[in-house]
């Protein structure tokens, strides 16, 4: 029963703080709402990003400014989801705060990586299939910052570009490394 429940509200609180991440992202990149991706992304989050917007101060205007309404409204799902999880699997103790923000800071690092980790895949798959579709200039923006310094060092192999497979390589490895610290740190909150 309680793994059904876990289920759900892991997976409806990841997707819900990753698409405030996505549009923290968005509007750093200085893309935000003008594009399908940030329409959905405002859609969805807009319930809990807009009463963050009146208590945190605004961010300047343009890109490569910070949008800390939506980090924090990611971090605030994060918390709550770690508490749950506490509440849940602790076998009844109230979770220690230091123990429910280091769980949500490593959910929200695993969540960033996972969302690069998905758009780099669509970007690929949109490359071969296709590279003309709507969402594809979006798509690519996002990856661009860390699809460059690899496309730099890698040169074309054949007319192929390798920069997304090295990176999502990269980004398992970052994943693995971070799930190897997980389970000791859960074993210390649980």
């Amino acid at each position: 029963m309680y793994q059904a429940l876990w289920l759900l509200l892991e997976t409806l609180g990841s997707l819900l703080a990753t698409a405030c991440v996505l549009r923290a992202y968005l509007n750093w990149l200085g893309l935000g709402p003008r594009n399908q991706i940030g329409q959905f992304v405002v859609a969805i989050t807009e319930w809990i990003v807009r009463p963050l917007r009146g208590v945190l101060p605004a961010a300047r205007k343009g890109p490569r400014s910070v949008d800390w309404a939506s980090l924090a409204a990611a971090l605030v799902l994060a918390l709550v989801l770690a508490i749950a999880y506490i509440m849940i699997f602790g076998r009844g103790r109230a979770p220690a705060f230091g123990a429910v923000l280091l769980l949500a800071v490593f959910w929200l690092i695993e969540w960033s990586l996972w969302l690069l980790t998905a758009l780099v895949l669509l970007l690929a798959v949109l490359s071969w299939v296709n590279p003309h579709a709507p969402i594809a200039p979006t798509v690519d923006a996002l990856t661009q910052p860390f699809l460059s310094p690899i496309r730099r060092v890698l040169p074309l192999i054949g007319g192929v570009d390798l920069s997304p497979l090295v990176l999502i390589l990269l980004l398992q490895l970052a994943l693995t490394v971070l799930k190897s610290v997980v389970p000791s740190f859960m074993a210390i909150a649980a």
